[in-house]
């Protein structure tokens, strides 16, 4: 299991971890500030926190609605 953890290239890994954290914490900003969502908002909140990097793009494209 060390090796395989030590084989790991963390020059790629490492900034793809950091650009889904961000944009997991800007989903949840704006799931926070907006009112209305297309759907149940707690079901966007699941999603967001639940499906990897694919949650809060998804979020952004169908769940945000437009006022």
């Amino acid at each position: 299991m060390e090796e395989v953890v030590s084989n790991i290239n963390w020059a790629v890994i490492a900034p793809l971890l950091v650009i889904q954290f961000i944009l997991l914490v800007v989903a949840l900003i704006d799931w926070i500030r907006i009112r209305e969502t297309n759907g149940p908002k707690w079901l966007w909140l699941i999603i967001i926190l639940f499906v990897g990097t694919l949650g809060p793009v998804l979020y952004f494209i169908i769940g945000r609605k437009n006022e």
